[in-house]
């Protein structure tokens, strides 16, 4: 009850005698009781006692005040305290005095003080003494020091020396937020390098390292962590740590998190947190900012952010001013920009200006582009090189490159492949680059694939009762997948095989569409539908649309139409048509109808 009455006195508050008519807050409370036990230890430290002086040295050392705390210090440090040697180390270290503190440092590290020994091992790595360095941190880490264990993980991880990453996995272990980060990062790396997917263990403690460091507030940590629950699809919780980081000031995740949001359908929200990290200097979110601008048609504003994305080192800010001058027509300032990206490696650019070169008529400025593009990795630059060969008419040099393209995915290069294999008897190639150009979307590739089936395909099987029985094939799949694409031979083809199954009603509905479509056979074939149905006029119609075309049959038809009604002058024209466009038979039954029509007329 005296120390009270004491504590009342030395304040000279009043706040332990005198009543207050409110009642004190939880932090007014805490700062009663911190001050009462500041109290409680200069008493017992003026009485001399060792471990109060040596506590009473740390809070004013924490605090700040290095003159109140350095008497209390020293005074245990004499009486042989280890943790106030070690914190007089930090006090002088904080005054300036280095060498001074490292004496005392020494004395507490081999009195068994861990945090001492890692102060000491860091004075020396400081001074470049990296064996003493080494030496002190062991000591330290060794003793279950997570500071410890992640300096000399550091030290070892300078030297690129193997054991750094038991070190750093220890005081990850122990807590060390900056270690559980780097330890992942290189575990990230490793696999990277490895060029593996990852073992699910792998995978799994690259993520709690991650999470470890991420939830001790490591922003660094929590945007990688997003990235990974990105990567996986789970978008909620990914979004959740890049805001955390974007929070701290990770201009990363910032952007990250916009690109989250565009993806989700908030562009407005997106667009906040872009500039936030545009504003920061992340060229991503400026080119992105740019994007959505000239998306809006607001070029000016979007030039200004693909200039800022430039400014801060981004290549794409001038490959995106390129494409945004070449859409506005401004060829040379387009081909200025490309040139300046493609010179610092940009891919794309580089395709891209070999493309402007080459609608230029510069050939030769365009190819050497194309196979910079292309070696670096461009696959629309390996294809547009195919072309370049192919329309000189080398072959092989053309095959070579849409084969590079086609290998890496490029649908039309695997086409042309296809198509050149096909020319070469090589059946099964063919076959196979068919499949993937046809599975990438490729209409003319599905409409080949079609043909190539359909001319190995054997005869329908019939039905015990002599009736045929229809299974629809592979290459029918393939001619209706290439037809509902609106490729007019497929369209054709498909009319055919409904009309052989006496499905008029869907060969009208395919003709018609490939006939409306220009092609020529389709308004043929519609014609002879109709006709057997009884609508020759109507038949006439797409007959003269297919003959216009170059169709010599339909000519004939409407040759014998005319002749049949009596328009002998209007059938001698058509037949005399029929016989300009062949075949060799139409050409001689046209002949001779022409011959008679003309004999009918003179007589």
């Amino acid at each position: 009850m005296d120390v009270m009455g004491d504590k009342a006195t030395l304040f000279e508050t009043g706040r332990f005698v005198q009543p207050s008519s409110e009642e004190p807050t939880r932090d007014e409370m805490g700062d009663m009781g911190d001050a009462a036990e500041e109290v409680h230890l200069r008493l017992a430290a003026e009485t001399g006692d060792t471990e109060a002086m040596s506590v009473l040295g740390a809070i004013l050392l924490r605090r700040g005040d290095l003159d109140g705390a350095e008497p209390q210090l020293r005074a245990a440090t004499a009486a042989g305290d280890r943790a106030a040697a070690n914190n007089l180390g930090v006090l002088l270290h904080q005054r300036g005095y280095p060498e001074e503190a490292a004496g005392w440092w020494r004395i507490a590290a081999v009195a068994g003080s861990a945090a001492a020994a890692h102060a000491l091992g860091r004075h020396h790595r400081e001074r470049g003494d990296e064996p003493a360095a080494e030496y002190w941190l062991r000591q330290s880490a060794e003793q279950g020091h997570a500071l410890g264990a992640y300096a000399l993980a550091d030290l070892l991880e300078h030297r690129a020396d193997a054991g750094s990453e038991q070190w750093m996995r220890a005081a990850a272990e122990r807590g060390h937020r900056e270690a559980a980060y780097r330890l992942a990062r290189a575990l990230d790396r490793r696999v990277a390098q490895e060029d593996e997917s990852g073992t699910d263990n792998a995978v799994e403690e690259i993520e709690q390292w991650y999470r470890q460091a991420a939830a001790r507030g490591h922003r660094r940590a929590a945007l990688h962590l997003g990235a990974i629950l990105e990567k996986r699809g789970e978008l909620k919780e990914a979004g959740r740590w890049y805001l955390t980081s974007a929070k701290d000031g990770e201009a990363r995740a910032a952007c990250a998190l916009g690109f989250l949001l565009r993806d989700a359908g908030d562009t407005e929200s997106a667009a906040v947190w872009w500039l936030r990290a545009a504003q920061d200097g992340d060229g991503n979110a400026a080119n992105a900012l740019g994007a959505l601008h000239a998306e809006r048609g607001e070029t000016q504003t979007a030039e200004r952010w693909y200039r800022a994305a430039l400014d801060a080192g981004d290549d794409n800010g001038a490959y995106n001013l390129g494409l945004l001058c070449a859409e506005q027509g401004r060829t040379a300032q387009a081909e200025q920009w490309y040139r300046r990206a493609a010179y610092a490696g940009h891919r794309e650019a580089a395709n891209a200006l070999a493309i402007l070169l080459l609608q230029g008529g510069d050939t030769s400025g365009a190819e050497p582009w194309f196979s910079k593009a292309a070696e670096a990795g461009s696959v629309d630059a390996a294809f547009n090189l195919g072309i370049l060969h192919a329309g000189r008419g080398e072959d092989r040099f053309a095959l070579r490159w849409y084969e590079r393209a086609a290998a890496a995915g490029h649908t039309e290069a695997a086409l042309q492949v296809g198509i050149a294999r096909l020319r070469e008897g090589d059946e099964p190639e063919a076959e196979r680059h068919l499949r993937c150009a046809a599975g990438g979307g490729s209409a003319e590739a599905a409409y080949r694939l079609a043909t190539v089936l359909d001319a190995r395909r054997p005869p329908e099987p019939a039905h015990e009762l002599g009736e045929i029985v229809h299974e629809k094939t592979e290459c029918e799949e393939w001619y209706e997948r290439a037809a509902s694409q609106g490729h007019r031979r497929a369209q054709v083809r498909v009319g055919m095989l409904a009309a052989a199954r006496g499905d008029v009603v869907e060969a009208a509905r395919w003709y018609r569409a490939a006939a409306e479509a220009g092609s020529r056979n389709g308004a043929f074939n519609l014609g002879l539908l109709l006709a057997r149905e009884g609508s020759e006029p109507e038949a006439a119609v797409w007959w003269t649309r297919a003959a216009d075309a170059g169709h010599g049959r339909a000519a004939l038809r409407l040759a014998l139409v005319y002749a049949r009604r009596g328009e002998l002058a209007e059938g001698q024209k058509w037949a005399d048509r029929a016989v300009a466009l062949g075949p060799a038979e139409v050409a001689e039954r046209a002949g001779r109808l022409r011959d008679a029509l003309r004999e009918e007329l003179s007589a």
